[in-house]
Order: C-alpha cells, then structure tokens, then sequence
C-alpha cells in the first residue's frame, strides 16, 4: 500500500485530463448525443418509436451502435469490451463488467445471464483492469416473483422452486467471485422488490465476507429510509462477524417509485427534495468511512461534492488514496471529468462498462436516457465540459 497521498488539489474542470482519450471526432459525437439527450421530450417520443422499430426489424441498429450504444457501452459481448477497457486503463481507471441485458422473463435466459456473469469472473481474474463483477437480480429471476414475496405473499410449490433456482444462481456468481477474490456488486432495484434483494445480499455477504468485502449490496440514498438501513445492516454485519459491502448511490427509479407511490395511495419512499438525497449520501459516506476497516465502500455517483467529500476526508482521517477498501465509480461515457481526475490524484476509480448484443442492451440504454433527462443539470454539465475541452484544444492548435 502505498503512502498517504499529499493534501487534495482536484480540479474537476480539467477537461485536459477527462478527454485524454478522446479523439476530436470523439467529442464531437459526443457533443451531439447530450444534446439529443438533454431533450426529455425527444427522449419520451424517440424511446417507443425505436423499440418499435427494432421489433419490426427496421435496419436501425447501426445507427444505434455508433451512436448512443458507443457512447456507453463497451461491445457486444466480453472480447468487444477489451480496448475500451485497456483505453481506461490507460488513464488508471478500471472496469467493471456490467451484463445489462433487461426485461427477459424465461427461466433459460436467466440461466443464460448467470453464465455470462462466471464468464466476467473468469475474465476479471485474467484482465488485471477489471476491479469488479456486478449483477442485477433481476436478471436472475422473474420481478414479479420478488415482487411477490417482498409483498408476503405465500409462493406456490412451484414458485419456491423457482425462487430456490434465483438463490442458486446468486450463489453461483458470488462463489466464484470469492474464489477468484474479485468483488461482485448487487444491483439495488425498485423499492417493491429491494427488501427480498437485501435479504439475498446480506446472506452471500454473511458467507463470502468473513475475510474482506467481497460481496456488495447497494444502498439509494434518494429513498428515506436506506442510511438507516446502512447502518442496520453494518450492526448486523458486526454481531454475525462479517464484513459489510456498500454501494453508494443516489438511485435510478425516482419517477416510476412516485407514480407508483400516487396510484396504490402509500408514502412516497423518496426523498422530498434532492437536498435530502445529498444529506443522506453524504452521511453514509461519513458512516462508512468511520468503520472502514469492517466495510467495503464504493461511491457510486456523478456528484462533484459527494466526490470531493470522500477524498477530503480521506486525508483528513490520513487514509491513503488507494486504500483497498475504498472506491470511486462512474458510468461509462459519462463524468469523465471525475473519473480521470481521481484517478491521476491516485484514487481507486472504475467505470460500470455495459455489454450485450445492441436489441438486448436497448431497454438499459432508455433507461439511462429517462435518467438523465430527469436528474437536473447532469447533461447540460457533460456539454459544458465537452464545450470547454473543444474550445481548448482549438486554442491550443492555434498556439
């Protein structure tokens, strides 16, 4: 390990250091995705026109792949991610192999996505820039059947069965990852099925995270009660002797969690304001960083203060910059700006990479789109610094 890092000096403006990588073709695609995507409106119309048209078989899917796909997502399958992931490594930051294949509901494919996740193992425990796995549950097994039992509703014979496979499968992927010491990170999800996700997660934990954190569960700080069910997890964690894994984010479901709160007629589990989704992250981050010799951190998020509060009081608490506990993750294709920037201080950094066939990946991609459209500020910011990083390299042709 290395030695304390010297006193935090990150400038997340330098756009020098965010689009090293980047060609000026690069950026000049990328100028005008976020434009189509800061458009709600565009997003909304465009979203079920091109599902249609990929289900009709309308030849679209090259646009697609050169477009909104390229920009975040690393190919069509394992090997197609290998030069965007050396192209991160590049500049220090490491990968994490997502499988963002949505929306199956057949037992084979759920198989088929449980393979798939051991293949990223295996080729995590041989390309050394892969820090982490992830999977998301349901991808393992039907919604409505988690829905079902967060409900607490009785399962059908034939339903425990079938829930019985999804535990099967969880288990599959978090034992290799322990065998092959590569962490593997849960998906959170809706709120009406994330209680029987964290019942899953804190059981692979309890087996897998007796040495080190191994096995992550994710904590969305948007909803009202996830820091308190931080730190029941983290109490929880210390009676049973384990080690607790905490992937922090904001979350990803606001709209859908309101309306749905609006039609059944209970409390909106969201935050009131975004004021206190910032609180709650932040603390959680403090929480964590108080018992990090127990916990595992990751710091899922596009906010600059949030990032800047983790390496601050990193130092302060004389924590060195790539403690192995510790990270700092970012989508793909997006907030480069964080991610190479702590990556050049010497912080631990990864990108979630997603990969799966174009049709496959489609309904993840609309869903990122809907995210972004919804959360303010986030796309005019990766135009502002896609403006800026243009209008330095013309100066500097110039100079």
């Amino acid at each position: 390990m290395e030695t304390l890092g010297a006193p935090v000096k990150l400038d997340f403006n330098d756009t020098a250091t965010a689009f090293r990588t980047k060609s000026d073709a690069d950026l000049n695609k990328a100028y005008w995705l976020f434009k189509m995507v800061s458009s709600s409106a565009l997003i909304k119309v465009g979203t079920p026109i091109t599902n249609f048209s990929l289900q009709i078989g309308l030849p679209i899917q090259g646009i697609i792949k050169n477009t909104i796909y390229k920009q975040f997502c690393g190919g069509e399958s394992i090997e197609d991610c290998n030069r965007s992931i050396l192209e991160l490594g590049e500049g220090n930051v490491t990968t994490i192999l997502d499988y963002s294949v949505e929306g199956e509901e057949s037992e084979t494919s759920f198989d088929q996505t449980c393979v798939e996740i051991v293949r990223t193992v295996a080729f995590a425990k041989q390309q050394k820039l892969i820090s982490f796995c992830v999977f998301k549950p349901t991808g393992l097994g039907r919604f409505d059947l988690f829905a079902k039992r967060d409900a607490k509703q009785a399962l059908t014979d034939l339903e425990k069965i079938e829930f019985t496979r999804v535990l099967e499968r969880c288990e599959r992927i978090c034992s290799a990852c322990h065998e092959a010491g590569i962490p593997v990170l849960i998906d959170g999800e809706h709120s009406w099925i994330q209680d029987t996700i964290d019942d899953i997660a804190r059981d692979m934990m309890e087996k897998f995270n007796q040495e080190k954190p191994i096995v992550y569960n994710t904590y969305q700080l948007y909803r009202r009660d996830k820091l308190a069910s931080l730190k029941a997890d983290f109490a929880y964690a210390s009676v049973r002797n384990f080690h607790l894994g905490a992937k922090l984010v904001r979350g990803a479901y606001m709209e859908i969690e309101r309306d749905r709160a609006k039609s059944k007629g209970y409390p909106s589990p969201i935050q009131p304001n975004k004021a206190g989704s910032d609180t709650d992250y932040n603390d959680a981050i403090l929480f964590c960083l108080d018992h990090i010799d127990t916990m595992g951190l990751m710091a899922g998020t596009h906010n600059e203060d949030s990032s800047r509060l983790l390496a601050e009081e990193m130092h302060k608490r004389d924590i060195v910059h790539n403690h192995p506990n510790i990270w700092f993750a970012q989508l793909l294709g997006m907030s480069d700006n964080l991610s190479f920037n702590l990556a050049a201080a010497g912080y631990n950094v990864a990108k979630y990479m997603p990969y799966g066939p174009v049709k496959s990946v489609m309904p993840y991609l609309f869903r990122r789109a809907q995210e972004n459209t919804s959360v303010g500020g986030q796309t005019s910011r990766e135009l502002g610094l896609i403006i800026a990083e243009k209008e330095r390299r013309k100066k500097a042709k110039k100079g």
